[in-house]
Formats: structure tokens, C-alpha cells, sequence
């Protein structure tokens, strides 16, 4: 079933266009401005130019959606298959199906709201014209990684998004940004390096560089010990980008450094793609691969799931210093845990379950971190004691509707029943009680259990972060006995009735009666004069409409996939299925 009827070439055409109107969008960026169209200055002409790229992209992709057939989603669509590298048999091969057609939309819709979102708060630092020219070929390598069906040019595609993210992160972010950005590029490139030897090797012993040629071959042309080397090698560099614990430590870094729209696509986007190469590619070319690794790649989920619990709870602990973009940074290491270890079960439910969980943690993870980029903006700062403090966020009291949206964010990221966080970690872990045939039953009991608690560990610090930052700290310093020659200092419920400068100091005809002498033992207000007071209570701003144009969207699906899980589950399933049963529907 299509909900309209569009033909194939069409559908040829906009899965191109998807993949290669952000590149054409990039080069175009760079040039001058036309005379019609520079608007106030050549920086709002640029930023104009990225929402507009990425809306059309954005549309193409909800018409592919529209025009893909429904009826059959474990099938390739809207396909292009042109030879590129004869000697290699290397092919430009395009295609579709339920597990990436999601993601290809999700990846565009992302982008567009952080086109959209910086077109009014453009982050500081260098022109504008290289900003947007970055985000669009990010766009376009992310969505080639999630289109192409050739082991080189998802290498290609898969490498061709670090340029952008490490520029971005080094001239748009915030403090440590350069030491951030070389880790990030350090630690994707090493791994690259591996997984290439493991494409290499897959295709030349297989004779094929084609993935779909490869899922319906299921690993029966590899033998066992090249499917564990290739998993090995593969696995090693998808699972760096994924990040998997222990090769995660570059993520907290690049969150905490990166600019919000960085931090956005990082996590909406970026970090899907680890996922995805073991699903597209390991899972139905080595098979008996993925057996072998299966329990350890589950053990170093669940690892991650409690590791990035406590690392949160850690950071969110009064005193600490913890910074709130870090804290959700952690808070993905624990959710893609949750992915890994639905991948690591080898059935349909854990792999539906990882898939859906790609998608709710884009959606949840991304509205997050533009929130968290709100706060930062309106306080200069993330340090969640800052923001907890007595002239702290209190969101609930002085932005009502920006507390309200950080708290349904953090109430959806601990996986509240009802919105979209919560069927990705119940499938994964229903996976994990029956895993598939060959896997130890007691060992991903073990492991189910494990991430269970996880959970409770993640309301824990989600419930704790909403608590500080929405209410502010509950625990206040002891009372001190009023003294009428004392100065007090100013609440912040009180700090807009205080004068703005001292008046003149009052007559004895006017000093209101001395209090009477305090109880011996009772502590007594300091009388120096001069000393410090607590500064007003900030004012701040609430959601700005182009903060509710660029959020609404991420709200709403949170809402629709979970309360309607089998939009998602209908396109995933039969693909999944097909991928492991040996390419049969």
C-alpha cells in the first residue's frame, strides 16, 4: 500500500536527490549571495540558504515516505544501480527499505531544525558560510551512509561525515573544544581504519561488494573464521562510532565542547550510524560471525547501560560541579547500550526493539540537548549546581514552559510507558530473555536483568536533574536569627522588590524597636558592613516561538511513536525478518 502512487524513476530520482542536494546545497553556500536574495547581510542570506536546502531535502524524503510501498518494506526501493569501478566491481547502489527509510527521515528532519534553529541563534564563531556548508555535507554523508548498498561507498559515506563534526566542533564550540575535537577524530579514524580491512575482507573473499547480495548469500560463501575476523574488524569501528563501552570516552568530550546544533546531530544522528552498519551489514553477511561475538558485544551493552547510569548520577550529585551537557552525553552511552544488546540477541524482537530505540533516542536525545543549549544560553552555563542554586534555573517558576518541555524530555529518556522511549528498551530486553538459537539463555537472562536495573538507574538521575534544575535545591542553609543592624540579603522570590541602589540610612526616629536579645547558643546574622549578598534572581526568558518551531515536531513524534509503536514496527519488521532469514521474506 502506497499512500500515493509514485512512480519508480520518480522514486530514483528524490532517493538521489536526498543524497546528493546537501552536497550541491554546501558548494552553493560558499558562493556570493545573488543580488535578490542577500536579505539584511550576507550572514541571515547564508543562514537562509541552509533552512532552505534542508527543507526541500526534508520534503523530498517525507514524499519518498509517502510513495514508498508499504504492503512490502522488506523489499529494496526506489533503487539506482549504476557500475562505478568495474575492476572492483564497485557499483553506485541506492536503495530503500523499512530499516532505513526511517532513518534517512529522521536524519532530515533533524538537520532542518538545526537549520532552522541556527537561522535565529546563530552559534558564535567563524562566518556563517562555512557553518552551513559543514551541516549540509554532514547531511549528505549521513544520508548516503543510510542509503547506499555497497560495502565501499557506505565506507566512503560512513568517513565522510568526521571532517564536518570535527570542524564543527573545533571552531563552533565552547571551552576544551579543540582537545574535544581531536579525540573525536582520533578515535572514529583508528577504528575506520580496522573496519576497512574488514569490509576488504568480506568483499574479496565474497566476491561481492554488494549488500544486498551479500544478506541473501546469509555468510554462506564466507567461512567461519573470515565471519569472526570480519566481525571483528567491522564490529571494532562501528561500535567506536556506536559508542560502546569502552570505546566511548571521546562521546562526553565532543557533547560537552560541540555547539547545540553539534550536540544535536551527534546524537539525533551520528551515532545511529555504528548501529546501522551492524544490522545492514553484519548481522545478515556474518551470521556465524555475530554468533561468536554476540555474548560479549551483550556484556559490553549492559556494562554501558549501568556505567552511564552512575557517570549520571555522579554528575548530578549536589557538589559535584557536573556539567548538564556531559550528563547527557553519559545518558546516550546507557541508551545505545540498550541497541547494542537488542542487536546482540539475533531476533527479530531485540532487532526491532534496537531499531525503534535508534529512533526514539534521535528524537528524545536531540530535544534534550537543544534544551539543554536554551538553559546554556539564557545562563552562560551548564554547571548543574549553577543551575540548581538559590539564583538558579527554577524553570517550573521562572520559564513554566521550557521546565515543562525538559521535564517530558527526561521523563521520556527513562522510558515513561506511553511515549518513545519506552518500547525500544522493552523489546530489547524481551530479546534478551529468549535470544536466538546458539546463544546461552542463561547468560542473556543475566544480561536482561542487568539492564532492567539500568533503568531504575536512569529514572534515578533523570527524575534528580528535573528535581535540581526545574524546582532548584530543596536544602537551604540554617536560619539565623534576625538582627536589625544587620544587612539581609535578598531571596530570590523577594529580589524584584529590593531597591536597585541602598537609600539613605534611616533616623533613630524611624529604625523600627530592636528584636530582643537572642537565646544563648543561637547563631547570630553577620553585622559587617558591606557583606555579600546574594545576587538577584535572573530573569529569563521563556520558549521562543522559533525555539517551538524547531522543538514541536521532536515532541510530537515522541508522542506518536509512543503511542502508536506499529507505525515503526510495520516498516522494521518484515526487513528484519528478510535480513535474518537469509534475504527470504
Amino acid at each position: 500500500m502506497t499512500v500515493i502512487d509514485i512512480s519508480p524513476s520518480v522514486m530514483q530520482f528524490l532517493l538521489a536527490f536526498i543524497v546528493v542536494g546537501p552536497l550541491l546545497g554546501a558548494v552553493a553556500a560558499l558562493l556570493p549571495a545573488p543580488p535578490g536574495l542577500k536579505g539584511r547581510n550576507p550572514d541571515q542570506a547564508v543562514l537562509r540558504h541552509g533552512v532552505t536546502v534542508t527543507g526541500v531535502v526534508l520534503i523530498a524524503a517525507i514524499v519518498l515516505a509517502v510513495g514508498f510501498d508499504h504492503d512490502h518494506p522488506a523489499t529494496m526501493q526506489a533503487t539506482t544501480d549504476i557500475s562505478w569501478i568495474p575492476a572492483l566491481d564497485v557499483r553506485i547502489h541506492l536503495g530503500i527499505d523499512g530499516i532505513s527509510l526511517p532513518l534517512l527521515v529522521l536524519t532530515a528532519l533533524l538537520t532542518f531544525l538545526c537549520a532552522l534553529y541556527s537561522y535565529f541563534k546563530p552559534p558564535a564563531g567563524p562566518s556563517p558560510k562555512a557553518f552551513v556548508a559543514l551541516v549540509l555535507v554532514l547531511e549528505s554523508g549521513t544520508l548516503a551512509t543510510f542509503a547506499v548498498l555497497d560495502l565501499l561507498l557506505f565506507f566512503l559515506a560512513f568517513e565522510m561525515v568526521l571532517i564536518p563534526m570535527y570542524f564543527l566542533i573545533n571552531r563552533w564550540g565552547g571551552d576544551q573544544r579543540q582537545a574535544a575535537a581531536w579525540k573525536f577524530i582520533l578515535y572514529t579514524l583508528l577504528g575506520s581504519v580496522v573496519m576497512l580491512l574488514g569490509l576488504l575482507l568480506v568483499g574479496l573473499k565474497s566476491g561481492t561488494f554488494d549488500m544486498v547480495a551479500l544478506a541473501t548469500d546469509n555468510g554462506r560463501g564466507l567461512t567461519t573464521s573470515v565471519q569472526v575476523i570480519a566481525v571483528l574488524a567491522i564490529g571494532l569501528g562501528l561500535a567506536v562510532k556506536t559508542p560502546m563501552w569502552p570505546l566511548h570516552s571521546w562521546l562526553p568530550d565532543a557533547h560537552t565542547a560541540a555547539p547545540t546544533v553539534g550536540s544535536v546531530l551527534l546524537a539525533g544522528v551520528l551515532l545511529k550510524m555504528g548501529t546501522y552498519g551492524f544490522v545492514r551489514i553484519l548481522l545478515p553477511a556474518a551470521p556465524d560471525g555475530m554468533r561468536t561475538f554476540a555474548p560479549y558485544l551483550a556484556a559490553f551493552a549492559v556494562v554501558g547501560i549501568v556505567y552511564g547510569s552512575l557517570a549520571c548520577l555522579a554528575l548530578a550529585r549536589t557538589g559535584a560541579k557536573g556539567d548538564l551537557k556531559r550528563l547527557i552525553a553519559y545518558s546516550s552511552v546507557g541508551h545505545m547500550g540498550f541497541v547494542l544488546l537488542g542487536i546482540a540477541t539475533m531476533t527479530p524482537t531485540g532487532v526491532n526493539g534496537a531499531l525503534f530505540a535508534n529512533i526514539a533516542h534521535g528524537l528524545i536525545t536531540g530535544l534534550l540537548f537543544f534544551l539543554v543549549g536554551a538553559v546554556k544560553d539564557r545562563y552562560g552555563t551548564a554547571d548543574l549546581d549553577t543551575l540548581a542554586g538559590a539564583t538558579g534555573a527554577a524553570l517550573y517558576g521562572r520559564a513554566p514552559r521550557l521546565g515543562a518541555l525538559l521535564a517530558f524530555a527526561a521523563v521520556a529518556s527513562l522510558g515513561l510507558p506511553g511515549l518513545a522511549g519506552f518500547w525500544g528498551e522493552m523489546l530489547t530486553l524481551f530479546g534478551a530473555y529468549s535470544p536466538a538459537e546458539g546463544l546461552s539463555r542463561p547468560a542473556f537472562r543475566t544480561f536482561m536483568a542487568i539492564g532492567a536495573f539500568g533503568t531504575l538507574l536512569t529514572a534515578a538521575y533523570m527524575l534528580i536533574v528535573v528535581r535540581r534544575v526545574c524546582m532548584g535545591e530543596h536544602t537551604l542553609p540554617a536560619r539565623t536569627t534576625p538582627d536589625a543592624s544587620a544587612p539581609s540579603a535578598p531571596s530570590a522570590s523577594d529580589a524584584s522588590l529590593a531597591p536597585a541602589t541602598p537609600g539613605p540610612p534611616q533616623t533613630p526616629a524611624t529604625t523600627p524597636a530592636p528584636a530582643a536579645s537572642p537565646t544563648p547558643g543561637t547563631l547570630q546574622a553577620p553585622t559587617t558592613p558591606g557583606a555579600p549578598q546574594a545576587p538577584p534572581a535572573p530573569q529569563l526568558a521563556d520558549v521562543q516561538p522559533y525555539e517551538a518551531a524547531a522543538w514541536t515536531p521532536l515532541v510530537a513524534l515522541t508522542v506518536l511513536a509512543g503511542l502508536w509503536p506499529a507505525v515503526l514496527l510495520g516498516l522494521t519488521d518484515p526487513a528484519v525478518q528478510k535480513l535474518l532469514s537469509g534475504g527470504k521474506s
